[in-house]
C-alpha cells in the first residue's frame, strides 16, 4: 500500500493544529490555536505543492471556488508565514483572491508585494489586471504604467490591454503605439484587423482637428 508522501502529512499537520480550514482560507485569514514553528517547514517542497493547486486553478472560472485553489490559498498562506519576505507569495495570494473576486484581499496582497520589492513589475501588473476587470480604465492604466516602466515592455497580454483603453478613451494615438508594440510580440489577424480600424479613426480625427484649426 502507497504511503502518504511527508508533504501530504505536513500539509495535514498544519491544518490540524493550526485550525486552517477552507472557510479561513477564503476569508482571507488563518487563525492559530497552537503555535507553528514555520522554520521546520520544507520550503521547496510546499511552494512545489502550491504551484501545481495554483496551475489547476487556473482552469476554473472567476469566482468559482474549488479545492485547487483553496488548497493553493492556504499553501501559501503558510508559505508567507514562513518567509514573510518572498514577493512572489504575496503576489500569488493577490491573483488568487482576485480570481475569487474577494477584493480586499487581493489588492492587500498585491500591496504587500510592492511593499516588499517596489521593483518587481508583477505585483503592478496585476493590480492592473485587477481593475481592468472591473472596467476601473484610468487606475488600470496607472498600473499598467508602472509595470511597463519596470520590465514588462514585451508583455503582450499587458500592451493589447494598454491600447485597448487608450482606445476607450478615444486616444488613437496612445493606442496605436502599445498595440504596434504588442503586434511585434504577437503577431495576429485579430490585433492586425484592430489596429487598422483604429488607424483610419486616427486619421479622420487628425483631418477633423487640422480642419479645426483652419477655421
Amino acid at each position: 500500500m502507497r504511503q502518504p508522501s511527508i508533504i501530504v502529512l505536513l500539509i495535514s499537520f498544519i491544518i490540524l493544529s493550526s485550525t486552517i480550514s477552507v472557510s479561513a482560507a477564503i476569508r482571507g485569514k488563518i487563525d492559530y490555536s497552537i503555535p507553528v514553528d514555520y522554520s521546520k517547514l520544507p520550503e521547496t517542497e510546499l511552494e512545489d505543492k502550491a504551484k501545481v493547486y495554483y496551475f489547476n486553478a487556473q482552469k476554473y472560472k472567476d469566482g468559482e471556488v474549488n479545492e485547487d485553489i483553496t488548497n493553493a490559498l492556504m499553501i501559501y498562506s503558510v508559505l508567507q508565514n514562513i518567509n514573510p519576505n518572498n514577493f512572489s507569495y504575496s503576489v500569488k495570494l493577490g491573483e488568487l483572491y482576485d480570481k475569487l473576486n474577494m477584493d480586499k484581499y487581493a489588492k492587500g496582497n498585491l500591496s504587500r508585494a510592492i511593499g516588499i520589492d517596489n521593483t518587481k513589475p508583477e505585483p503592478y501588473f496585476y493590480l492592473g489586471e485587477f481593475y481592468y476587470k472591473r472596467q476601473m480604465y484610468r487606475k488600470a492604466l496607472k498600473y499598467y504604467a508602472e509595470a511597463y516602466q519596470r520590465g514588462y515592455q514585451t508583455n503582450y497580454e499587458m500592451l493589447y490591454k494598454i491600447g485597448d483603453t487608450y482606445e476607450k478613451f478615444g486616444d488613437t494615438r496612445s493606442a496605436l503605439k502599445y498595440l504596434n508594440e504588442a503586434s511585434i510580440q504577437n503577431p495576429n489577424s485579430d490585433l492586425d484587423n484592430k489596429i487598422k480600424r483604429i488607424e483610419v479613426q486616427h486619421s479622420i480625427n487628425n483631418e477633423y482637428y487640422s480642419n479645426t484649426r483652419i477655421k
